[in-house]
């Protein structure tokens, strides 16, 4: 019978999912697999990630048996709190006083970043699925470092690309001033110049900040085609709560954000968010298998799930099926195993798994539904395009990466 533990121990909660192991039948460290989870349970990705997405690793377990070549299954989570020294001691703990497999989920490039050069380090899988800094799989890229959801090249070849697609020619970005908006911005810069648009400035802003107004007036006053919001979070919310109340979002440019989720539609709703649009990597409303495995996450959660949430799902059931694949969790042969086991799901369809740790599959530009167009229980957007997962990811050949070989 399955079973699961929960409690907090020290700083972290400790989350076991697990069956009765039973004798050692393959190759496993300690007699268990474990997967050390660095999420933020407390800070501006807590709604987005945390919770969630613990609970999305849970059922990823749970479909798994709770056990894999006869033993059991683990997740240690811990909060990092948007903390590099904390997630980095975390980290030393998970591994020393856990021995773990894999690190997984680990939202917030600040974090992020660390964390894969220090599982690197130790030869420790790391699986991220809350980070969207497209430098994970570009010059910050490891052996070990495995990308699942999305990232800011995606986002950006999907919004930008969009947009200039729909006849727009100016940009103007109001971007949260550390490493992630900057990559962002930096993205998205790219694929408009390539596609012959015109940036026509930026207004920076500090994390955390209660006062969008100032960027967003500037932005106005540009005259811009676009407003593309290069932040996330809490951030994201409030400078979309700000654009509706200075009336941005209902006049004539178009407000897009380079990086949400569709849970901040959620807590914005639809009187504020409406006509926002933007690149994710799941919808919970695309099909039959995405609706049926959101109702589940509902019921555990009572939201439905993000595409930080359904991908943290997809990427650990398939870390769990490499580790059956290569009959070991020994991380060279799992990482071998994971680039060859096909990726078919609900998250992604036809997915694989690239050389620098970028997981390719498609993504969609959506628009935030009105009010009145909303005919059911979070049915809040419309999906504009498919966009394909080879035009969505940088190509190899763009690459710093020195793992490939251009």
């Amino acid at each position: 019978m399955h079973k699961a533990v929960k409690g907090w121990t020290g700083a972290g909660l400790v989350v076991a999912a697990a069956m009765t192991a039973g004798n050692a039948l393959a190759q496993v460290s300690d007699d268990a697999i474990r997967i050390g989870f660095l999420t933020d349970f407390s800070s501006v990705y807590a709604d987005s990630a945390g919770q969630g997405s613990l609970i999305a690793a849970q059922l990823a377990v749970e479909d798994m048996g709770g056990e894999i070549l006869g033993h059991p299954v683990e997740i240690i989570a811990v909060d990092h709190q948007l903390d590099k020294d904390v997630a980095l001691e975390e980290a030393e703990r998970l591994r020393t006083e856990h021995n773990v497999d894999a690190f997984a989920e680990m939202v917030g490039t600040q974090v992020a970043v660390p964390l894969q050069k220090y599982a690197e380090e130790h030869e420790i899988v790391a699986l991220h699925t809350g980070t969207a800094s497209s430098s994970l799989t570009n010059e910050h890229c490891s052996p070990y470092g495995v990308h699942w959801a999305y990232d800011t090249h995606a986002l950006s070849a999907g919004t930008a690309a969009g947009m200039l697609q729909r006849g727009a020619e100016s940009f103007y970005f109001v971007t949260v001033d550390y490493s992630f908006g900057h990559t962002l911005e930096a993205d998205a810069r790219a694929i408009i110049e390539e596609g012959g648009g015109e940036v026509l400035g930026r207004s920076l802003t500090e994390f955390r900040t209660d006062d969008m107004s100032p960027a967003l007036l500037d932005a106005q006053a540009s005259g811009a085609d676009v407003i593309a919001l290069a932040n996330a979070g809490g951030d994201h919310r409030t400078s979309v709560r700000q654009a509706y109340e200075y009336e941005i979002l209902q006049g004539d440019q178009d407000v897009v954000a380079l990086l949400t989720a569709i849970n901040n539609v959620q807590s914005l709703g639809l009187y504020a968010a409406e006509g926002l649009i933007f690149t994710t990597a799941f919808y919970w409303d695309q099909n039959e298998a995405t609706r049926a495995w959101s109702e589940r996450f509902r019921r555990r959660h009572g939201r439905i799930p993000n595409m930080l949430q359904a991908g943290t799902y997809s990427a650990v059931l398939h870390y769990l099926k490499a580790i059956e694949e290569a009959g070991t969790d020994e991380s060279d042969a799992v990482m071998e195993a994971m680039r060859s086991v096909p990726i078919d799901d609900f998250f992604a369809q036809n997915g694989t798994l690239r050389e620098d740790g970028r997981m390719v599959h498609d993504m969609l530009l959506v628009e935030v539904k009105g009010p009145g167009e909303s005919a059911y229980r979070s049915d809040y957007l419309r999906v504009l395009e498919t966009i394909p997962g080879e035009r969505a990811y940088r190509p190899l050949d763009q690459s710093e990466c020195d793992l490939v070989n251009n």
